[in-house]
């Protein structure tokens, strides 16, 4: 298994190879297949949003086997993904962990709608990603335009999404003061397919 450091400079050359429309179609041979079948060794766990705009795999230019990746509207952290990402730290020694959101995200803008009319009419299954977003950008600049203050709810909702994840597991806990996990966050822009990693 690689380092933490290795994993993310694998995920920083693969973005720039998506990028500069230099993406090879990585390691999804038959022969590639096989092999995974005896087991996963996946060097990152990706907590993404689940906008069909943002897939992992693609962004960072990895194949399979590659990245153990679990998706949900608005990155949020739910007893679902802290559980998803125990099991793949523990059971194949995945040494990083990237939250990683991303610009015009429906899920924070919804938030914000909600915070400005309550009364909007919302699901009660939609209702419950927006409460999980919520305590993270109830403090965004309400004079700001829609879109800087959009802009800024997506930061603040995927460092909230890390410190929750840190803060939301003993096991998580353990495996980072023994310094066998790394958490860090990012933020993928539609507009030019780069991926900003930011230093929490």
């Amino acid at each position: 298994m690689i380092t933490a450091k290795q994993g993310l400079d694998r995920l920083k050359a693969g973005n720039t190879s998506f990028v500069t429309e230099r993406r090879s179609v990585g390691k999804v041979s038959i022969e590639r297949r096989l092999e995974l079948i005896a087991g996963q060794f996946p060097f990152a766990i990706i907590l993404g949003c689940s906008d069909s705009r943002v897939p992992a795999e693609i962004i960072f230019n990895q194949g399979l086997g590659d990245l153990f990746v679990i998706r949900v509207a608005g990155n949020i952290v739910a007893p679902s993904q802290i559980g998803s990402i125990e099991y793949a730290a523990e059971m194949f020694g995945t040494p990083l962990v990237v939250v990683m959101g991303h610009s015009n995200c429906g899920a924070v803008e919804a938030t914000l709608q909600a915070l400005d009319d309550p009364s909007s009419g919302r699901s009660d299954n939609l209702k419950s990603i927006v409460e999980r977003i919520r305590p993270a950008v109830i403090g965004c600049d309400h004079s700001l335009a829609p879109e800087d203050r959009l802009e800024e709810a997506v930061r603040a909702n995927i460092l909230a999404s890390v410190q929750n994840l840190k803060n939301g597991s003993d096991i998580i806990k353990q495996l980072l003061a023994d310094g066998r996990l790394t958490i860090v966050g990012a933020e993928y822009s539609l507009e030019t397919g780069c991926v900003s990693f930011i230093d929490v």
